[in-house]
Order: structure tokens, then C-alpha cells, then sequence
């Protein structure tokens, strides 16, 4: 074999070789880690301080979300209410008192629109800025938070709210309190207090059908918690906290970012 149909063999056979790599590249997995590192999905926000972050989805209701606003002053608690339009057109002054009372409002779309597959972006786009809207009539602030009903998520959602200039915020997994589902109140208590870190993000609803279980447990959470050196407050509090704190250590936000585990 001469030294010119060697180098043709050699250089047919890499060809094949990258060939078949690139035909069987590993896929991009979007997962946690690939949302959080590039900085467009919160779950929560380690913290050397003492915070914790209550979130409130659904509301407001004309029942719940007085009752639970009375145990947030009562505690000098802040907590984020990520609201659905349509009930913040109906009971505006609750938008009104959870404003007034230094809470931060969120948005939670107009009708707890899902992203499924057959959600079009059009379609979610519209339900957003017609939750935003409602809000803003309800005399609150512009949000700044958007968290998509029942956590679903795509790049569609992604994209709608980067179009928006929301950060998305979803929940700490091991703060899930399911009390939508009315667990009863010791369930409820024991998730929250047997798993608190610094920077949790805890996921409540003030609105939910039937007998809710969350008041009664606010009321032992609350109290445990400010016992044990916990402050509560506000989503963009404690990203404002993670912010500083990188600014002093000269951290990276993605390097931040990697820090945080399921």
C-alpha cells in the first residue's frame, strides 16, 4: 500500500469516526441544573442568613387570604403572593392590603393556565399579560415573578417570560406542602419545619377548595420558625440578599447558581 491510498484510508476512516460521534451525541438535557446554571428558573437561593421565603399561589380569597395576612403581620412576616387574574378583577382590595402591608405580588397567570403540549404561546402570552394587567389595575406594582401553574415548564414558558422581563420561580423541592390537598395540618407543619434551610422557598396556597388546612398551620410554623432565628420575607428580598452576598465574595451567578441542590 503506497503512502497516498494510506492517507485517503486514514483520512476516510476519521470521517466515519466523527461521523458516527456527532450522529450519537449525547442531547442537551434540560434539566434543573441546565435551568438554574443559566440563571432562567429559580427553585430557591441558598443564603448564609437565616431567610425563608413563604409563597402563596391562587389567591386571593375573600376568606383565606385575610386570615393568612392577620398571622403575617402577626409574626412581622413578608410573604409573596403569586396571584391569578381573574380573582385579583374580583377582590382588588386584597391586592390592595397584601401591597399595603409590604408583601410582593406576583403573577400566577389569569386563569391558572397549564403549559401543555396544546398550550399555544399566543394563547400563554395573553394569559400572562392579562393576569399582569389585572394586577396592576388592583393598584400593586408591575410584577416582577411569574411562576407557571402547577410548576409546568418549557421553553415556550421560558421564552414568554424572558419576553415579559419575569424571573421564573418555582418552589424548593423539599417545600412542597401540598395543602392544596387539604394533607391535614400536622402534615403540613412537619414538611415545613423538619426540612427548613436557609433560602427555602415554601410553597402554600391561600386559595384552596374545601377545607383548607394552611391557617392552622401557619399558626405553629410561624412561631417554630421565628424560634428557631428564621425571618420571612419576600422572593426578590432574598434574591436581592444572594445578590450582595455574590457581589462581596466576587461570585459568579452561575457559579452560584451550581451551588444549589435538589
Amino acid at each position: 500500500m503506497n503512502l497516498k491510498v494510506a492517507r485517503f484510508i486514514g483520512l476516510f476512516t476519521l470521517i466515519i469516526v466523527l461521523g458516527s460521534s456527532s450522529a450519537y451525541a449525547k442531547p442537551v438535557q434540560k434539566n434543573r441544573q441546565y435551568y438554574e446554571e443559566r440563571g432562567e428558573i429559580v427553585w430557591e437561593v441558598p443564603t448564609q442568613d437565616k431567610l425563608i421565603a413563604l409563597t402563596f399561589d391562587d389567591g386571593p380569597d375573600p376568606i383565606q387570604t385575610p386570615q393568612i395576612l392577620a398571622l403575617l403581620q402577626q409574626y412581622q412576616a413578608k410573604g409573596t403572593f403569586f396571584v391569578l387574574g381573574k380573582w385579583a378583577e374580583k377582590f382588588p382590595e386584597l391586592i390592595r392590603q397584601e401591597q399595603l402591608e409590604g408583601h410582593e405580588i406576583a403573577n400566577h397567570t389569569y386563569a391558572h393556565t397549564y403549559a401543555v403540549r396544546s398550550t399555544g404561546a399566543d394563547k400563554y402570552m395573553k394569559d400572562m399579560n392579562a393576569a399582569e394587567n389585572s394586577i396592576i389595575e388592583a393598584g400593586a406594582e408591575r410584577p416582577l415573578l411569574f411562576r407557571p401553574p402547577g410548576g409546568y415548564y418549557n421553553d415556550m414558558v421560558i421564552q414568554a417570560a424572558k419576553q415579559k422581563g419575569y424571573t421564573i420561580v418555582l418552589w424548593s423541592w423539599h417545600q412542597d406542602t401540598r395543602d392544596w390537598a387539604s394533607p391535614g395540618v400536622s402534615a403540613i407543619v412537619n414538611k415545613v419545619l423538619k426540612n427548613a434551610r436557609n433560602g427555602d422557598i415554601v410553597l402554600f396556597h391561600d386559595k384552596v377548595e374545601g377545607k383548607s388546612h394552611t391557617v392552622a398551620a401557619l399558626k405553629t410554623i410561624l412561631p417554630k420558625l421565628q424560634q428557631q432565628g428564621y425571618r420571612f420575607v419576600t422572593v426578590s428580598e432574598l434574591l436581592a440578599v444572594k445578590a450582595r452576598e455574590a457581589a462581596k465574595d466576587g461570585s459568579s451567578p452561575s457559579s452560584l447558581l451550581k451551588q444549589i441542590q435538589p
